[in-house]
């Protein structure tokens, strides 16, 4: 079966800093994959690559089969690619529904009650829907990050990016979010997750890629990946001779 997302060979840097060296995976339809790394090792210069707020230096990048890597971000979207960000950015005077709703609209291009009705049951999904009428600006921490995710999901993404979601929540709330995502990824959704808080991604994803300064140096199932030496040093600081 093709690659829903293929990434081939993609290069990027800024100077003499590399985010993407010669970086190269497939993402099968309906997967749940990890991407870990230490900070600064390329992986939100990754997603900005992979939905085009980045042009790549070279490589190329393939959605469902066809090559994206000159698309615009945009265009990117109503094709089926959407993410969160690390840091949250709701439109902070509209409220959830409307957040929502932009995310309905421009992205999977619906209108009217077809529009409200998704959002609304986007909004259940992601356990916001009581909090629909609240102006994002005045939510918690964990309900901007659901949030991030509801608007990103509205725009029903055959591929969705989550970019640090778990970060700065307690126990319980990353336990919910948690479950949210599980959720999202059991209704047919492929995911790429980056993160530091590394329980909570072992509890959802099936596949992990390690990245370090720009360049991929494992890949494979989490409990080979989280066992090897190699990235024991590079990501825990552990060193593999002690």
């Amino acid at each position: 079966m093709s690659a829903l997302l293929s990434v081939a060979g993609l290069r990027k840097s800024f100077g003499a800093v590399v985010v993407a060296d010669d970086t190269s995976f497939d993402i099968a339809q309906g997967e749940a994959v990890g991407i870990l790394g230490p900070n600064g090792a390329g992986k939100t210069s990754l997603f900005n690559l992979v939905t085009g707020a980045l042009s790549p230096d070279a490589g190329r990048i393939t959605f469902q089969g066809q090559d994206i890597s000159a698309t615009s971000a945009a265009r990117r979207c109503k094709m089926g690619i959407a993410r969160s960000f690390q840091v949250p950015q709701p439109f902070g005077g509209m409220t959830v529904f409307e957040n929502a709703l932009v995310g309905a609209v421009e992205g999977a291009g619906m209108r009217g009650h077809e529009a409200e009705a998704h959002v609304l049951a986007v909004l259940e999904d992601t356990g916001l829907l009581a909090k629909a009428n609240i102006r994002a600006g005045a939510l918690t921490l964990l309900d901007r990050k659901r949030l991030e995710m509801a608007r990103a999901l509205a725009a029903r993404p055959k591929l969705l990016l989550l970019d640090e979601i778990a970060g700065g929540l307690t126990e319980a709330e990353c336990t919910a979010l948690i479950d949210t995502i599980k959720a999202v990824h059991a209704g047919g959704t492929t995911i790429i997750w980056i993160e530091h808080v590394v329980h909570a991604l072992l509890a959802v994803v099936e596949r992990l890629i390690v990245i370090d300064f720009g360049k991929k140096i494992a890949e494979g199932p989490p409990k080979t990946i989280m066992d090897s030496a190699e990235v024991k040093e590079i990501y825990l600081g552990v060193d593999p001779d002690v």
